[in-house]
């Protein structure tokens, strides 16, 4: 093997000085030249940075993937890509897989079966917002997780190159400081001859010009962090931006399941019929309401008597006339034709003739719109 062996000899003698002079500092039989208070402010905060930044890292990729060792494999698998320097392929979610599993069913049940119906509607409507996660992932992973990983892995490795350069040169510096003091003791008992004084005050030169080169090299890269949480401040409205599209895209999802669902429920049910046979989306607090007196309602207690169906006990609202109601949750109208809500408001609702039995009229002041009676409770 072809190396310089005197070049590594004099490497061990430089680390091997080195670390004597940090042990006396650490035992204090050594004096330490201090950094500037500026620059050392700039450690300090580059430190936080790091340190928070790690955090926020790992804590968000739990956020947006909480098992991390599933049965996909989903960390090994990034991991694998990552080193491959290949493009991570586009992995089915937790939600789309189910929405899978709910078609399937429906064909063993028999898609024409209200059973079968109603696991197709819920089935469909999971694959969108397993569609919605897997853009939300995506989106995060570029614009949050990507700049805060590579800041880790770029930005902050060369920082610390240039910290423990510093040091080092630190340590040379104190390492002259003390051969020059010594060699002025000797002079001074004249066991030295002048020459040794001046290369050691050549020496300390030479140091001194090292130690504040690098001190302004690591000065400005720490200088930098201002700029990298400017960068990290963007990334993370780009986050909550992505955050709360994704939420607005559940929302909407959810509500329009909730009405594929009722209407679901009002197609099969049927005088002749229990209303059991389709998912009831409407609010429990909504069909305790009082009923019509012209409308007699089965008890419940009585096993021989069915239940009546969700389209007959909404067809006897509207005899009651205009009455209050409280809103159970909040509401965003979708067109002109309807009102907005707010959860525990109340307001005046009404039905006109010919009017869709999953709504209302819902008057506010002098605002007045469609309301859907899932968001309501009537009050007597």
């Amino acid at each position: 093997m072809d190396f310089n062996v005197k070049k590594l000899a004099s490497d061990a003698g430089v680390f091997f000085t080195r670390a004597v002079q940090f042990t006396e500092e650490k035992l204090g039989q050594a004096e330490k030249t201090e950094l500037d208070p500026h620059l050392e402010n700039l450690i300090t905060r580059a430190d936080c940075t790091k340190n928070w930044t790690e955090k926020i890292l790992k804590q968000t990729e739990v956020l947006l993937q909480p098992n991390p060792i599933d049965h996909t494999g989903a960390r090994i698998e990034e991991f694998i890509y990552d080193k491959l320097d290949k493009k991570l392929p586009s992995r089915t979610t937790n939600a789309e897989l189910l929405g899978q599993y709910m078609l399937e069913a429906a064909i063993e049940f028999g898609p024409e079966t209200p059973y079968g119906k109603t696991l197709i509607t819920v089935g469909e409507y999971q694959k969108r917002l397993g569609g919605a996660e897997r853009e939300f992932l995506h989106t995060s992973a570029a614009t949050f997780l990507s700049p805060l990983r590579n800041f880790l892995e770029g930005d902050w490795r060369t920082i610390s190159k240039e910290r423990r350069l510093l040091e080092n040169r630190r340590l040379d510096l104190d390492i002259c400081k003390a051969r020059l003091k010594k060699a002025k003791q000797a002079e001074a008992k004249a066991a030295l001859l002048s020459e040794e004084v001046d290369k050691a005050e050549h020496e300390l030169r030479v140091a001194q010009t090292e130690f504040d080169r690098q001190a302004e090299v690591t000065r400005l890269l720490l200088e930098g962090i201002s700029s990298t949480h400017l960068n990290h401040l963007r990334c993370l409205q780009d986050f909550a931006e992505a955050q709360a599209t994704y939420y607005a895209q559940c929302h909407h999802y959810m509500q329009d399941l909730q009405r594929e669902l009722n209407r679901c429920a009002n197609a099969v049910s049927a005088p002749h019929s229990s209303a059991s046979v389709c998912p009831n989306p409407v609010s429990p607090a909504f069909l305790s309401g009082p009923a019509s007196s012209g409308a007699t309602i089965p008890s419940s207690s009585s096993s021989s008597q069915k239940p009546v169906t969700l389209a007959m006990e909404q067809s006897q609202l509207p005899i009651t006339g205009a009455r209050k109601a409280r809103v159970l949750y909040d509401y965003d109208a979708h067109d002109t034709s309807e009102l907005s809500l707010l959860a525990d408001e109340l307001i005046t609702v009404y039905t006109v003739p010919g009017m869709d039995p999953d709504w209302l009229i819902g008057e506010r002041g002098n605002e007045k719109g469609k309301v859907p009676v899932t968001y309501l409770e009537l009050l007597s």
